[in-house]
């Protein structure tokens, strides 16, 4: 195992610890690069950490990094290389610290030596024309790096300390491994990472985009609405199936209401705001107050409980522009919202039917495999301690008796009680919270909901806010991150192309999609003067399920040769058959196809 020149002496060190200096070592070989390449260029240097996977730096420079400045980049940093360097650590008082950053103009390392603690030893190490304050380690000299693959991957924005209102600066992020082939197996990977990006799917399907003029905000085209329609329904049809009324609320309400739920108070900082008349109104974040006024509209007995309203609740929450991606951060969204006002008897019945929801919605998406966390009481909440303890206590018993495995994950319940969330895993191995299921004995106190019991006493309800889907929006993006864009038939907004061979078969091919149609089959035709193989690699672009050929052979016959999304030729098949097994594959759901 190598020995590197660590600030306790040389020692052995890890495989993992290796890399790390390696990793490290190449961000600020990096830095210096960027440094030569643009010496016209004023640049401030920020931070170069090393993450999962590889580094980063992050620069304050007057003109617009791009990956097209890669090339120049790597072969400076090669350069640098060759050049064998000796890599000299000087450790300074804090006070010489400052006055070496001040003496660099680093405004943003002068504000994290501010928060080191008077007499702590700074060091910082020298690489010829370079010179960057860090704990370090590092390899003795630039030459030492020679042996060791790297690759810049990718350019993005990031606000200096993670905060919007400051200075946003550009960061490269980069990678680098022990072996070749490790670097290759990587860029294999992030390869197939880059075939389930939705967001590079939405673009090439044409289902969505963003626009400056609503940031954060997805604008649905026409094959998006589709499959957001598609989606919406069927779990309209299940609640349907489970005696849930749907409602619909305003979008604004006065403040007033906010902080009467507690919302003002605790959740402030992501809400929107407005004044009309002089008064001030929100717009939703969520929608469970606009739900409850609509509870305390009526009267009900114990006989009405539980009562199960569902709403597709747009909802507006300010998010950090630094996070927001694609369809699977947003700044408004629909929630497939529920709630469920029930007695305290009832509560465990419901939530043991919420889990077996989630659990059939799921594994008709073919989300088999989630992640379960049970969120606890946070630093800012509503309610008594007994109140938590209650609802803690109901949430981790029906997953007990249910067998499912969960994880307790401290402070990160709502505000006003705790929750179950299900987490799903996007592409690149990242967790999202999709569904969740919260019990909350606060809000039905705080607005004064009641019931009357079997003895004409009022008493007040226990309140479930469910989402299963969470977010519209993110669950259609971790559709696409699964799939690749393949989706079940039922969801395709395309599910079948067909082709006719020449013009001469139009007319046949019209009468498959008069079929089709009426089936409830999405078809269309190619009749462009495109030749046959053509169109084929135009029709599995859209990614549609199925291709139907049709010339001389199916007319006749009235067949249709069938071509599958992956290539695969079925062959000949009756049309009349074609059309029934599709009708059954898109009905039922299936996740396969039928041929």
């Amino acid at each position: 195992m190598p020995t590197l020149t660590l600030p306790d002496g040389n020692r052995e060190v890890t495989p993992e610890e290796f890399l790390a200096v390696i990793r490290h070592s190449f961000s600020h070989l990096m830095a210096q690069a960027v440094s030569r390449v643009f010496p016209e260029n004023k640049i401030l240097f920020a931070i170069g950490p090393t993450i999962d996977k590889g580094f980063y730096y992050d620069f304050d420079i007057d003109r617009q990094l791009t990956p097209e400045d890669f090339p120049k980049i790597e072969a400076e940093m090669a350069s640098i290389i060759s050049e064998n360097i000796p890599i000299v650590r000087i450790e300074k008082s804090k006070a010489d610290a400052r006055a070496f950053l001040e003496g660099q103009g680093a405004t943003y390392k002068i504000e994290l030596l501010d928060e080191v603690p008077d007499g702590e030893v700074i060091s910082f190490y020298e690489q010829g024309d370079f010179t960057d304050w860090c704990r370090g380690p590092h390899v003795p000299n630039t030459g030492a790096l020679k042996a060791f693959p790297v690759k810049l991957l990718s350019c993005a924005s990031a606000y200096w300390r993670g905060d919007e209102k400051r200075k946003q600066l550009q960061r490269i992020y980069a990678t680098a491994f022990l072996t070749s082939k490790e670097m290759e197996d990587h860029l294999l990977m992030l390869s197939e990472q880059d075939k389930h990006d939705h967001k590079a799917i939405g673009k090439a399907l044409n289902l969505f985009s963003f626009h400056q003029e609503a940031p954060g905000i997805p604008f649905f085209h026409g094959d998006g609405t589709i499959i957001y329609n598609t989606v919406v329904n069927y779990i309209r049809g299940l609640l349907d199936q489970r005696d849930y009324e749907e409602v619909r609320t305003p979008t604004m309400m006065s403040s007033g209401l906010w902080h009467q739920s507690g919302h003002y108070d605790n959740f402030k900082e992501r809400m929107y705001f407005t004044s009309v008349d002089d008064k001030e109104f929100a717009i939703k974040p969520m929608s469970c107050p606009g739900g409850i006024l609509v509870y305390k509209s009526q009267f009900y007995s114990y006989k009405d409980l539980p009562v199960r309203v569902a709403e597709w609740g747009y909802v507006h929450r300010h998010e950090l522009s630094g996070v927001l991606n694609g369809l699977l951060r947003v700044r408004a969204f629909t929630q497939d919202d529920a709630h469920i006002y029930c007695t305290p008897d009832q509560l465990m019945t419901e939530i043991f039917d919420l889990i077996d929801q989630v659990n059939e919605i799921y594994s008709t998406f073919g989300f088999l495999n989630y992640r379960v966390e049970v969120s606890t009481k946070p630093d800012k909440a509503i309610g008594t301690q007994e109140m938590w303890d209650n609802a803690e206590d109901a949430l981790k018993k029906a997953l007990d008796a249910k067998g499912i495995p969960y994880k307790i994950n401290p402070g990160d319940g709502a505000f006003y009680g705790p929750k179950i969330d299900f987490h799903l895993e996007d592409a690149r191995g990242r967790s999202w919270q999709c569904g969740t299921i919260q019990v909350d004995f606060n809000m039905p106190m705080r607005f004064g909901m009641e019931y009357i019991d079997r003895d004409g006493n009022k008493q007040c309800p226990v309140m479930i806010h469910r989402a299963i889907l969470g977010s519209v929006e993110r669950f259609i993006g971790q559709i696409l991150e699964r799939t690749a864009g393949n989706m079940a038939t039922w969801l395709m907004p395309k599910q079948v192309r067909i082709l006719p061979v020449g013009d001469k078969f139009n007319e046949y091919a019209k009468k498959v999609n008069k079929a089709l149609r009426e089936a409830g089959v999405r078809s269309s035709i190619d009749m462009s003067d495109n030749r046959l193989g053509n169109k084929i690699r135009l029709s599995q672009a859209t990614k549609a399920p199925y291709v139907l050929v049709v010339g001389n052979k199916e007319e006749a016959n009235e067949t249709v040769a069938v071509r599958k999304r992956d290539g695969t030729d079925v062959g000949q098949v009756p049309l009349n058959e074609f059309v029934r097994k599709i009708r059954e594959e898109i009905s039922s759901r299936a996740l396969e196809s039928v041929f």
